[in-house]
């Protein structure tokens, strides 16, 4: 018998699914909804850009609508936490039995970390056990806390405090971060990660979880495959950034279990695999605008050849070379992403500027404008701007504009 064969629009609509974006926003968000979305979702990714709002807030608004931020401080910062940082699909907020998880990475420094991180235990003893002890003393702090209570007075020359300018001692930190021994007790309002020890910071397992590290990846694998609905081999590798060949063994174990099922997806040359408890609904409703940091656009050919979206992040590009725009953002109605909106919020002047709307190939504008204009008129209100400003380019901006003004 040959493999079950999944159409490209049932695909979609699983994938849509699974991510949770197909359900009606709240009218009140509370702990309850930021817990079920995690739960969904598995981590929500970290990054310290905010042209429109941090990383790891927008895909909580994209599925729950406006929010107290205050209920993700609270699962961050007070004990017991809800939600921890590490690295999972690079920098993460993860549920705690997630973070216990991946053990096997912590574990593993010397094979699953970079380079550079794995010259810092032999090279750099001394102030490993510096600063842990200090952590220990002090903590929580940040790094540059820890610089001033070690007299650092300069970093290396022509340096800086930022990420790509360690000194020997954020080097240590950020060592003992990635094994395990220090953990984040959260961010400032500067973003600056509070370092204090992981003892004092990681609540313990909350369900009884595997402790070998094939168990552990095969759970992983299992999360990534719950939140993607449908994936293949790379899509479900790269959810955690877990190596392909680890990735592999655990989905045949799974495949075997019959928690993963292979089929083949309508267009896809590669095999695919359908998680068992994947929802398959007839039809999908959702309105939303997904930011680059998204798991919905994680893996960029899983989403061109569900959507037909080809779609890079540009912000690293000089302006020159881009496409699209600076901090360009997919919006997804119904069951295709029908365009992209380049946005920025504009906190100082009160508006959320949209400098380029465009439309995807075969969507209408009298069909996308009005409920993009909708949702960035929720997105406005839940950042606290007062306006929307008028659009600069894109076959989309006339059209939006005249909605947004009706």
């Amino acid at each position: 018998m040959g493999l079950p064969l999944l159409g490209l629009d049932q695909a979609r609509r699983v994938a849509i699914a699974a991510q949770g974006l197909d359900r009606h926003r709240p009218e009140k968000v509370r702990t309850q909804h930021l817990t079920n979305v995690m739960n969904q979702l598995g981590l929500l990714q970290i990054d310290s850009v905010q042209v429109v709002e941090r990383a790891h807030l927008m895909p909580l608004f994209s599925r729950l609508g406006a929010f107290d931020r205050a209920i993700v401080d609270r699962a961050t910062k007070r004990s017991p936490r809800k939600l921890i940082e590490t690295w999972a699909h690079e920098a993460s907020l993860v549920p705690p039995d997630v973070y216990h998880l991946l053990e096997w990475r912590r574990a593993g420094v010397n094979r699953y970390a970079w380079r550079r991180m794995q010259r810092v235990a032999a090279e750099h003893p001394g102030a490993v056990a510096r600063i842990r002890a200090l952590v220990d003393k002090h903590g929580p702090l940040t790094s540059r806390q820890v610089h001033t209570k070690l007299g650092y007075e300069h970093t290396p020359a022509g340096g800086s405090f930022g990420s790509w300018n360690w000194s020997e001692a954020k080097s240590a930190l950020e060592y003992l971060f990635f094994i395990g021994q220090i953990a984040s007790a959260g961010r400032t309002a500067q973003f600056e990660r509070l370092y204090d020890l992981a003892e004092r910071v990681v609540p313990p397992p909350q369900t009884d979880l595997p402790g070998d590290p094939a168990s552990q990846q095969r759970a992983l694998i299992e999360i990534a495959a719950r939140a993607l609905g449908v994936g293949t081999e790379r899509c479900l590798a790269d959810y955690f950034r877990m190596p392909t060949d680890l990735a592999r063994i655990a989905i045949g174990a799974l495949v075997e279990r019959e928690v993963l099922q292979p089929v083949l997806v309508e267009g896809w040359p590669r095999p695919t695999y359908l998680h068992r408890d994947a929802r398959q609904p007839r039809a999908v409703t959702a309105r939303a605008l997904l930011s680059p940091f998204d798991s919905m656009v994680f893996e960029r050919r899983r989403l061109e050849e569900l959507f037909g979206m080809h779609y890079r992040l540009e912000y690293y590009l000089p302006p020159a070379r881009r496409v699209w725009g600076y901090y360009v953002m997919p919006f997804l109605l119904g069951e295709q992403m029908v365009g992209r909106v380049d946005l920025k919020a504009d906190r100082a002047e009160g508006r959320l500027m949209v400098r380029h709307a465009y439309l995807e190939p075969g969507a209408s504008p009298a069909e996308v404008a009005p409920p993009l204009a909708a949702e960035l008129a929720d997105l406005a209100r839940w950042l606290g701007l007062r306006d929307i400003d008028s659009v600069a380019g894109g076959e989309l901006g006339k059209a939006l504009t005249r909605a947004a003004g009706s």
